[in-house]
């Protein structure tokens, strides 16, 4: 994965517009990965939901909090990925109170399926969901890349979160500081 371009895929948003009035002031915008990652360094986390367990009680939380010193560190941004709508995505931060991550919806999961983390949950009645990821990208290309082992597909519960936090990101962050 390191070295590699990110897959160019279209990922369908929602943005604040004020001139639409009313209680939902959002429309639809269509975000290319170029829009999200040229000429920036991006830390990126992928997870398997919204409102999922150990994402919404460890993941999330914790990126959102760990963000001044990834900037300290050289990130322009934090980004979180999943396979939802960016619907949910939007209530789960609002919900998380997520202050300084990026939610981005990959509703699809084109994105996902293109790096190769899509998986099969359907037996816990979820469908298709992302395996835990995190990666550092620098101008839409994987500098680092960190996958929870075991990655599985139908049939397991497994889900560990054990070098996908934001703990081990800063740790190679600062290994790399210049």
């Amino acid at each position: 994965m390191q070295g590699q371009q990110l897959p160019d895929i279209v990922f369908k948003t929602r943005v604040r517009d004020e001139s639409i009035g009313g209680p939902n002031p959002f429309r639809w915008q269509d975000m290319s990965t170029a829009d999200f990652f040229k000429g920036k360094r991006v830390a990126v986390f992928s997870l398997p939901g919204a409102f999922t367990p150990t994402c919404s009680s460890k993941q999330c939380p914790s990126y959102d909090l760990a963000f001044d010193e990834m900037k300290k560190l050289g990130i322009d941004e934090v980004y979180c990925i999943s396979v939802n709508d960016a619907f949910a995505m939007f209530q789960w931060a609002k919900n998380l109170n997520v202050k300084n991550v990026r939610m981005i919806p990959d509703g699809s999961g084109h994105f996902t399926r293109r790096m190769g983390m899509l998986i099969n949950k359907e037996h816990l009645g979820f469908g298709y969901r992302s395996w835990r990821y995190s990666m550092v990208v620098n101008d839409g290309v994987v500098e680092k890349w960190f996958q929870e082992p075991g990655i599985n597909d139908v049939g397991s519960d497994s889900d560990p979160y054990e070098v996908t936090d934001p703990d081990t990101m800063i740790a190679y962050l600062k290994s790399v500081k210049k």
